[in-house]
């Protein structure tokens, strides 16, 4: 049977603090390589060759005000923050969850309040520059990326 595992729980902690209720949503980053076309002498086309990754960025929403998330904008260093979502991944099909843990270090590049109104949902989002991440399924890692040590 093909059922797709779908996230049945997540917790984003930032800096060690958990968001657990509060978090809504967290989009992790794309992951591209930069690369140019290149054609030589007797090639029959061009291939991409690979320079690299392309920057990393990744979203965090709250359901409304989050004081100490604001207080992290402005953060020099590079990757001053650090990020951890963790999320179980699950199919109906019966079987094992899946658990998923991403960690990111950066920093806060950009913050939408959005809509403030009286009796109404708010959402905050919060831009993340990503310097370092790393993605754990089941304790395994898959995928480990620091992009200033290389």
């Amino acid at each position: 049977m093909g059922i797709p595992k779908k996230l049945k729980n997540m917790n984003v902690h930032v800096d060690g603090a958990g968001y657990l209720g509060r978090a809504s949503e967290f989009e992790e980053p794309v992951l591209a390589l930069a690369t140019e076309d290149y054609r030589g002498g007797g090639m029959l086309g061009s291939v991409k060759i690979d320079l690299g990754l392309e920057a990393m960025e990744a979203t965090i929403k709250t359901g409304g005000h989050e004081e100490a998330l604001i207080r992290k904008f402005g953060t020099t260093l590079i990757d001053g923050v650090r990020y951890r979502l963790t999320g179980a991944y699950q199919s109906d099909d019966g079987s094992a969850a899946q658990a998923i843990e991403v960690y990111i270090g950066g920093r806060f590049t950009e913050i939408t309040p959005g809509t403030s109104k009286p009796g109404d949902d708010t959402e905050h989002e919060y831009k993340v520059a990503c310097a370092y991440y790393r993605r754990v399924v089941n304790g395994r890692t898959e995928v480990e990326i620091d992009m200033v040590a290389g």
